[in-house]
């Protein structure tokens, strides 16, 4: 059985100054909170689709039975983009992103925290761009009243819960920078989910 641990018996982060640990254990709660979500959109995405697969295969034989799940394609298509955000920021936490680190590994202590330090703040300011673009385009889909053409559903919330997720990863870069500033440990593996026993 898989399990992920939200203990945290003591932080990562206590050699930081007090309000900057605040804020580092504050975001590592919310990239913990940010898998559980993550994970509980897969969860219901896959429950979707086999629901939808059990009922195209009782039409076969029922046939008051609806041949498919009117809305099924539609809202899979927002659990998995809910999934890939939510589930990004935990991921860089525990370090689990694929990285080349050929570079890293060959350069000395100091330029590896400095090679850490840039792309952390690269990452950020990109998410931070990237995460502001599609709070943007939510709110202009809420101004506008824009619905999906096969539920009626209204566009900014999926897209909100997207815009939701980005910010987690944004927060994430942000306190990557911070950790390999102060020179902090970078990744908690108390994070990652046990061997399967």
């Amino acid at each position: 059985m898989v399990s992920v641990s939200s203990e945290a018996p003591h932080s990562l982060n206590a050699a930081a100054p007090a309000p900057l640990r605040i804020l580092l254990d504050g975001i590592d709660r919310l990239g913990r909170l940010d898998g559980w979500i993550g994970g509980g959109c897969l969860l219901t995405l896959t429950l979707l689709m086999l629901c939808e697969v059990a009922t195209r295969f009782l039409s076969n034989f029922l046939l008051f039975f609806p041949p498919t799940i009117s809305i099924a394609w539609e809202y899979s298509s927002y659990l998995m983009a809910a999934s890939f955000t939510f589930g990004a920021a935990m991921t860089l936490r525990v370090g689990g992103h694929i990285r080349v680190v050929l570079l890293l590994k060959n350069a000395p202590a100091p330029v590896q925290r400095a090679l850490e330090i840039l792309s952390a703040a690269a990452g950020f300011a990109f998410m931070a761009f990237l995460t502001s673009a599609m709070a943007k385009f939510a709110f202009g889909a809420y101004v506008r009243g824009q619905v999906s053409t096969s539920s009626d559903t209204p566009l900014w919330f999926p897209e909100a819960v997207v815009t939701f997720g980005m910010l987690l990863l944004t927060l994430q870069f942000l306190a990557r920078a911070i950790q390999a500033v102060l020179g902090l440990p970078l990744e908690d593996h108390r994070m990652k989910a046990s061997p399967v026993e």
